[in-house]
Parts: C-alpha cells; structure tokens; sequence
C-alpha cells in the first residue's frame, strides 16, 4: 500500500532518509563543518602537542625499537613518516582554505547584517527626529495661560465696548421720541383752549 502524502513519515524512516539521503543544503553545510572543526583543531596547541608526540615516537621506534618490529626504515630517511606528514599537510591547506571561506561568508553575511540594522537605526533616528519636531512646534501652537488670559481681557473690551455703543445708540433714539412726544402735548393743549367757566346764578332773581 503506497505511504499516504498527508500522513508523516515515522521517526525511524525520517532519520534513516535524512543519513542515507541528505539534501545537497545540508551535505554542503556538513562538510563545512566538518572542515571547519578540523582546520580549528589544526590551529591549537593540542594538536601540535600531539602531532609532536607522534613524530617522536615514531622516530625513537624506529630507531632504536626492535629490529625486526621496525616498519620504517631510519636509513631510507622516515619515508613513510614523511608521506603521512605530507598527506596531512595536502589536506590541512584546503581544510583550511574552506573554514577560511565559510568565515567570509560568515563575516559577509555578518556585514550585511549590521548594515541593515544599521540602516533601521538610522530611519528610527529619522523617525524619532521628525516626531520631536513636530512636538515641539505643536507645544509651541498650544495656548498658554498668558495667551488665554490675554484673549479673554481682549474678547471683555470688546464686549464692554460694543455695549457701551449700544447704550448711546439707544440713548440716541430715545431722546428725539421724547421731544416729540412734548410738542404733540403742547399743541393739544392749545386746541382744546381754557376750560369753560361756571356761572353763578343770582339767589334773588327767584
């Protein structure tokens, strides 16, 4: 029965895939590491310690060990000795050609890194410049008390005065009202003349 695509694959099939076959991703990144962790190892005083051990006593064998158990001859000059050594040391140079690559991409990848936050710093910086500015001239358009005080002592005058005016406006049409209404009452008074007078009559005329 094929394996269903929806489903995922066991952990033991999924591990056994993974080391048999790898992406080339991962074959590539493995390597390098593993270049790179050897060519770090050819680098410390551990290895030289140890390399220098090896050398000795591979040299005092074959020197002065047994004659029959010697399997480099000290007379044909260490020949196998010095093919090993020249093999370590043909495969130590791309060793370390290629962690010296994968640290430049590194230190590359690194680079541009610090570049972009860099550049992000730089429009925050921007950002945060344009937003304090306009703050500032918004703190500067906000009234203050003096301002309100002095707008309001203004907007008063103004009120006062328009009411004074009004006052000697209406002072103004009030007082030819009451002229008028003096004149009509003096001539009304003229027309209608003195009042009439009573007269006595005399007691003895009856």
């Amino acid at each position: 029965m094929p394996d269903q695509l929806d489903q995922p694959l066991p952990h033991n099939r999924w591990r056994w895939l993974r080391w048999t076959r790898p992406s080339r991703a991962s074959r590539s990144d493995t390597s390098g590491r593993v270049a790179e962790g050897i060519a770090r190892f050819s680098g410390t005083p551990t290895f030289l310690i140890w390399l220098t051990l090896f050398v000795t006593v591979w040299m005092a064998w074959n020197s002065w060990g047994p004659e029959a158990l010697r399997f480099d001859r000290a007379s044909l000059g260490f020949t196998a000795l010095t093919l090993m050594l020249s093999l370590q040391a043909s495969y130590s140079a791309p060793l370390i050609l290629l962690a010296q690559n994968r640290q430049d991409d590194r230190d590359r990848v690194t680079a541009e890194q610090d570049r972009q936050r860099a550049e992000r710093n730089l429009e925050d910086t921007e950002y945060l410049t344009r937003e304090i500015a306009s703050l500032r001239l918004a703190m500067n358009d906000v009234a203050t008390r003096d301002f309100v005080r002095s707008e309001l002592r203004d907007m008063l005058s103004e009120i006062l005065a328009e009411e004074r005016r009004t006052r000697e406006e209406l002072a103004e049409f009030a007082e030819p009202a009451e002229d008028d209404g003096q004149e009509e009452r003096h001539e009304g008074g003229r027309q209608a003349g003195p009042p009439p007078v009573a007269r006595r009559q005399d007691p003895d005329r009856h």
